[in-house]
């Protein structure tokens, strides 16, 4: 009986390490989000929020291909596709917040109805999050010019690692 993530045959070294990268980097990524929105209250603007569904999404492609070995070079593919997806949303959205370019107009907040209360008064008091304003900034690039950097090299290392396997 086969084993989740065992290999098929003679499966090139190159392959694993992809599949390590791909679960890797995109759980770390989407869990410095979580950190930084729920440890620092630095809440996602929507632009933030595509960047964490292009990590969800390759993270399950990273899943999958635990699971179904026979598909693993497609599904890592994928995944490398999905984290270089993320990487343009995010270099896109590091754009707006460096002013090289306009952003869309739409703002989000973090309303919490869950905490009971009056509606109206959750609304007003809730945090407005701009897209085109960066929270947080390291050596004078933000979080999305960061995630722009490591998921573009990730993507491109994925793509890079699938491509040194063997073929049949």
């Amino acid at each position: 009986m086969a084993t989740i993530g065992a290999t098929t045959g003679a499966e090139a070294p190159s392959v694993l390490m992809a599949q390590r990268l791909a679960l890797a980097v995109p759980a770390l990524m989407i869990a410095a989000a979580y950190v930084a929105e729920y440890a620092f209250g630095l809440y996602p603007c929507e632009m933030c929020w595509w960047q964490r569904y292009a990590h969800f999404a390759a993270l399950l492609l990273a899943l999958a291909a635990l699971f179904l070995p026979r598909a693993r070079a497609a599904l890592l593919a994928l995944s490398a596709l999905a984290i270089t997806a993320g990487a343009i949303i995010a270099g896109f959205h590091a754009g707006v917040e460096y002013g090289w370019w306009e952003g869309f107009t739409s703002c989000s907040s973090t309303v919490d109805f869950a905490a009971g209360g009056n509606a109206l008064d959750a609304v007003m008091n809730a945090p407005l999050v701009r897209c085109d304003q960066a929270p947080w900034s390291l050596a004078g690039i933000s979080l999305a010019g960061w995630n722009a950097l490591i998921s573009m090299l990730t993507g491109l290392a994925l793509f890079r690692l699938l491509g040194l396997r063997e073929r049949p």
